[in-house]
């Protein structure tokens, strides 16, 4: 493994991503010189570039050549990155030091006290309420998070070395590389099949990740899931009703301006600003976390009311008496499941209408009628063109597809595909009272304008 005391330079190969990004931004705070390759401008890397690093959005093979005659330089790649990328073949012929995010990650924590957050959604929102409780308590800790919190302004928190808290992500099986002290277990859904082929592969890699759990370390995990029982040290278990649980609410309420809960012990009642039940049973995972660092109640429930949550998660970006606009990175069915539980919880029976932009042709192949149930929840959907990331088209997998998936439900929800460049106009033909945005690819850029145009729409 390298010795990363001997670095000075730190190149990324898709640097604007969010987990990337994490680890550019902790390099470049050593005083290193941190620079890297993205395929596209973002307003990430933006915040970036004025941070002091350099990027740029097409293939520079040079910019690795300079780098084989620097002798401390380290690349660092994504999966995402495709094997014949020029700047990637370059730094394999020139035999330099290049490592994988996960691998990266994994030595950064080798030798410090880690709290690593897995699971096939909620990762993001546990792991920042977290650092989040860690950094209100005084404790403090470095924080390589998935999305950008707000109470930090950034997917990176640096205050104390030697705590650490990471999200363990399963694609790639990345998360195998940590060794936590304390790991956290949200889900264990399908996802990921282009890498794990099944369900069963899905539970044996997750198995795997809590057997490497360091001796005289915790496990905290969602009721009923599997790992429990292959985790031979304390183990504690969460779920939002579940009585069985070692952690539950007795009390929810729950509406536009947060949430209040208590739990199954004590009188306490914890608040929490952020909306949705989902939300709460995360916030009981972070509580659980944060008891087994004996943290005391009082600066927990503070902690938590001060939590102003992430962006693109249940994020309110409208709230007019006409028009409601939700921002969500949900790109998993379950994940929309439970988001459009808590919307119309929150919204009673205002019409809800979805514009959702499907995240990989092999998760909407693999999940197809999964997301045609999870979306039939709304009134109406809207699906933009699949976000290919790092994959090339499937023959067949399409949204065209997705949408005669949700056609054939009982429900026989009203849906639409509609090509990118038509979404504004259609969204102001319709003047829907409730819009969620939703999705994992590049809808976000959608946001703003639309914001703008159910602004500007005749009362």
């Amino acid at each position: 493994m390298i010795d990363f005391k001997t670095l000075k330079t730190v190149y990324f190969l898709g640097i604007g991503g969010i987990g990337m990004s994490a680890l550019a931004r902790y390099f470049h705070g050593l005083g290193l010189q941190v620079s890297g390759y993205d395929k596209t401008p973002s307003p990430l890397t933006a915040q970036l570039e004025r941070e002091g690093m350099a990027i740029h959005f097409d293939a520079r093979p040079e910019e690795i050549d300079a780098l084989a005659n620097d002798g401390s330089a380290l690349v660092v790649y994504t999966p995402a990155i495709p094997t014949d990328f020029p700047e990637l073949l370059r730094a394999r012929a020139l035999n330099l030091p290049l490592l994988k995010r996960a691998q990266v990650l994994g030595a950064l924590t080798q030798d410090h006290f880690t709290i690593a957050v897995s699971g096939s959604h909620g990762k993001t929102t546990v792991s920042a309420l977290i650092a989040h409780i860690l950094q209100s308590s005084g404790r403090g800790c470095t924080a390589f998070l998935g999305g950008i919190a707000s109470n930090f302004q950034s997917n990176f928190v640096s205050s104390n070395p030697d705590l650490m808290v990471v999200e363990a992500d399963e694609f790639d099986r990345s998360f195998l590389q940590l060794e936590p002290n304390i790991a956290v277990v949200t889900a264990v859904d399908s996802d990921h099949l282009d890498v794990y082929g099944d369900q069963d592969a899905v539970r044996h890699a997750f198995a795997d990740f809590v057997g490497q759990i360091q001796p005289g370390g915790h496990l905290v995990a969602r009721w009923g899931l599997e790992v429990h029982e292959h985790f031979p040290g304390r183990s504690l278990s969460y779920d939002l009703t579940e009585q069985s649980a070692d952690r539950w609410c007795r009390q929810v309420h729950t509406g536009e301006d947060g949430s209040r809960f208590v739990l199954n012990r004590g009188s306490r009642e914890f608040t929490l600003r952020w909306p949705g039940l989902h939300n709460v049973e995360n916030a009981l995972a972070a509580i659980s976390v944060a008891e087994l660092l004996d943290i005391p109640e009082d600066e927990i429930a503070e902690a938590l009311a001060s939590f102003q949550g992430i962006r693109r998660r249940f994020e309110y970006r409208l709230q007019t008496p006409a028009h409601v606009l939700l921002d969500d990175y949900a790109h998993h069915p379950e994940e929309i499941r439970r988001l459009l539980e808590s919307v119309r919880r929150i919204h009673g029976r205002r019409p809800l209408t979805v514009l959702f932009q499907p995240h990989l042709f092999s998760r909407t192949r693999d999940l197809g009628p999964d997301f045609a149930e999870a979306l039939s929840r709304a009134d109406r959907v809207l699906l933009l063109p699949i976000y290919p990331a790092r994959e090339l088209p499937i023959a067949g997998i399409d949204s065209e597809w997705l949408a005669a998936l949700i056609e054939a439900r009982p429900e026989r929800r009203p849906v639409e595909v509609l090509p990118r460049a038509q979404a504004l106009a259609r969204i102001a033909a319709l003047q829907p009272a409730l819009l969620l945005t939703v999705g994992a690819g590049d809808i976000d850029r959608l946001v703003e304008p639309l914001v703008e145009t159910l602004q500007n729409l005749p009362v």
